[in-house]
């Protein structure tokens, strides 16, 4: 049979938004799949590729691709399903117009399948996370005595919520030198991509498998047997911790999500690392990141349309710069500029955090997320931000909104120490934003969350502050008509 395989360096493939993506994003992805042609050469696959230059010319990936079939004559196309909704809609359109016969291969990026998912949806009173994860778990046998969890617990997450102590230190990750291609491919980005967010400066992200498995080794040497403690902590001095930092080789097929669940168990199973930190971790990628792909597929194309609490405000311009007086938020949102990363405590409890309170417009948030980490395509953003982070869809994903005042941003952090902003005032001109937003938030909202069975104590706290609740929203009125928020 004559097989060739199709790649395209279509910018479009990767940022549909008016936005663009950050600089490291666009390097890291370009960089990878040079490899990946290279190694399909070597094993004699023929590839057809449409470089880099000409394909800025072209308006869409799918005209290139209805050329390239009508010049070979193919009558058959094998593919690889489509991680993200419009591109496998867009996908089977094309093919489907061009009269070919067309075979659609299981997606080598995930454990259960889109039809699988949908199965097990259709059985839940309510699509909670918890009892996804028991389930693939347990059928993929990872961390199993039998039918029961290794250590009579399902779920270690009660033990990982620990801040750092004061001057810990963390060992170094493992980092690469860009190659002489991965250079080439970082000097295009910066000529023709100048005003994307970020930089190409300290670009260290490996673009092989050989590379991701050599990070993968390293972290589960170096830092998984303290990620369960600290996976929740937040530092200014250091922003990865103990993260793996190995989502956006998982996410482009570097790795293999199985192959990294059972690595980390063989470290737990060799004594080297503890159950809590075992278990922590495996639940982020055979838990969270399946379940989130199930529920992207499940609710799309409608999903990310939702906007529960009909937030509208425009997204501030310093989240493209890091230029604020909030400490969290500028910290945070500098790593990203420059690494094109935070971990998830930081997207979730930061950034996210404060577009909920503050009432920014979900599809604004979204294409931020989006446009700005390594790790972020559609089907994982966007359940993350739109769900998760932003409560937007209204409790499909989530059973109530992740919230918070500065306290726990203040117990989790170093960041409100360097703060020009005071973490236990609610009022007053060096009030911390984090807290007056987040009680006129619940007050705002009491008629959407009050009755939410989650939210009890906050709405029992939010009682005995009754008599600060006018000042509480003036405040936070001021806030929003301030320069911060002028674009």
């Amino acid at each position: 049979m004559h097989c060739v395989t199709y790649l395209y360096d279509k910018p479009c493939w990767c940022c549909p938004t008016p936005q663009e993506n950050h600089k490291q994003k666009l390097a890291f992805l370009w960089s990878a799949q040079a490899a990946y042609i290279n190694e399909l050469e070597q094993f004699n696959f023929q590839v057809r590729y449409q470089p880099l230059e000409s394909s800025l010319k072209e308006k869409c990936w799918t005209d290139e691709l209805i050329k390239n079939l009508k010049e070979k004559k193919v009558t058959e196309v094998f593919y690889f399903e489509p991680a993200e909704w419009h591109i496998k809609n867009t996908l089977k359109k094309t093919l489907k117009s061009e009269n070919v016969k067309t075979s659609c291969l299981a997606d080598p990026k995930f454990i259960c399948n889109e039809k699988d998912f949908k199965s097990w949806a259709q059985n839940q009173k309510s699509l909670l996370m918890e009892n996804f994860y028991r389930k693939i778990r347990e059928s993929n046998n990872i961390l199993m005595d039998d039918s029961n969890p290794v250590g009579g617990k399902w779920n270690h997450d009660h033990d990982n919520r620990k801040p750092l102590p004061r001057n810990y230190k963390v060992a170094p990750h493992l980092r690469f030198q860009p190659s002489e291609k991965t250079k080439e491919v970082i000097e295009f980005v910066d000529k023709n991509f100048p005003d994307h967010i970020g930089n190409t400066t300290e670009f260290s992200w490996g673009v092989t498998r050989a590379q991701a498995h050599a990070h993968l080794k390293a972290f589960i040497k170096d830092h998984l047997s303290c990620f369960g403690n600290y996976q929740d902590a937040m530092s200014a001095k250091d922003p990865v911790i103990h993260h793996s930092l190995i989502s956006q080789y998982i996410n482009i097929g570097l790795l293999n999500p199985l192959e990294v669940c059972h690595e980390a168990e063989k470290a737990y199973k060799k004594g080297a690392v503890p159950l809590n930190s075992t278990e922590g971790f495996i639940r982020q990628i055979l838990g969270w990141r399946e379940y989130m792909r199930g529920v992207y597929w499940l609710k799309m194309p409608e999903y990310d349309q939702s906007n529960f609490f009909n937030h509208k405000r425009k997204l501030p311009s310093f989240y493209w710069t890091a230029d604020t007086d909030l400490n969290c938020l500028k910290s945070s949102i500098q790593n990203t500029i420059d690494h094109a990363y935070a971990h998830h405590i930081q997207r979730l409890m930061i950034t996210a955090n404060f577009a909920t309170l503050a009432g920014l417009d979900p599809a604004e948030v979204n294409e931020w997320y989006y446009v700005v980490y390594i790790d972020a395509f559609e089907w994982v953003q966007l359940p993350n931000t739109h769900g998760m982070g932003l409560f937007a869809d209204g409790g499909v994903l989530s059973t109530k909104p992740y919230v918070s005042s500065g306290a726990y941003i203040n117990r989790m952090s170093d960041y409100c120490a360097n703060c020009k902003y005071d973490v236990k005032k609610r009022t007053g001109k060096d009030a911390c934003p984090f807290n007056f937003l987040y009680w006129h938030f619940m007050d705002k909202n009491q008629s959407k969350l009050k009755k939410n069975p989650r939210m009890r104590l906050a709405y029992m706290g939010l009682g005995k502050i009754k008599s600060e609740m006018n000042a509480i929203n003036e405040q936070a009125d001021q806030f929003f008509k301030s320069d911060l928020f002028k674009k």
